[in-house]
């Protein structure tokens, strides 16, 4: 792991950022996104495994610059306090930097904020050649997902109580969108999952949809990158 800092068309300026893996061993990339805590030691090891597993390039940008949030109400604050089109520069800024360095083809990923922030670059940002959320949906005012051109591979839990951003009805909503605007897309629920299902400090990780989402995850970048 090397902790780097990374141009990024952010008005707060370069993002800081960590990454895993040796960009002369592979030509894949893949940006993960934190959850609404911030570049905590979680999304650090989950970037890991990701790299590891996949032999991928993973960078996680600190979107939050700093800040880390340990309880709900912190959290909420810091999720809502984010400039989201310019956590989007900096997603764009990772993805140039991994290909500056060698990467052919970079997928995102991410969780709860970050998978809605993956959807929103898959939409936004023309140098993202696939993208893997999990349980988050950007608001329209963001991006309109219907306008993606690259391969999705999405994860929701069957049981996410999140109104308006990953629960069932919105899950819903997201695949009519995906479809009407004819997007190459999987769409995977897993039964019984919650919320944040494959954060392994969360009271509803779920190790078995954890395991099986991640091999999911792994094996359509390899095929999409």
């Amino acid at each position: 792991m090397s902790k780097i800092s990374v141009p990024s068309d952010n008005a707060a300026g370069p993002v800081p950022a960590v990454l895993f893996g040796d960009p002369s061993k592979t030509k894949r990339g893949v940006v993960v996104l934190q959850e609404w805590w911030g570049l905590n030691q979680q999304i650090q090891d989950e970037a890991k495994q990701i790299a590891e597993e996949g032999t991928f390039v993973t960078i996680v940008p600190d979107l939050y610059r700093g800040k880390l949030a340990t309880d709900n109400e912190a959290a909420g604050h810091l999720m809502g306090n984010l400039d989201w089109p310019g956590a989007v520069k900096d997603i764009e800024g990772c993805v140039r930097y991994l290909k500056e360095k060698g990467c052919k083809k970079v997928g995102v990923t991410g969780f709860c904020m970050g998978g809605a922030l993956s959807l929103a670059s898959a939409a936004l940002v023309k140098e993202v050649d696939a993208a893997a959320p999990f349980y988050g949906i950007p608001g329209a005012d963001l991006a309109d997902v219907s306008k993606i051109k690259v391969p999705v591979q999405c994860h929701f839990g069957d049981s996410d109580e999140v109104a308006g951003f990953s629960d069932p009805p919105s899950q819903k909503a997201l695949q009519e969108k995906l479809k009407a605007g004819k997007v190459n897309f999987e769409f995977f629920s897993y039964p019984g999952c919650k919320h944040a299902f494959t954060n392994s400090t969360s009271a509803n990780f779920n190790k078995d949809a954890f395991t099986l989402a991640l091999k999911r995850v792994v094996e359509f970048f390899q095929k999409n990158l």
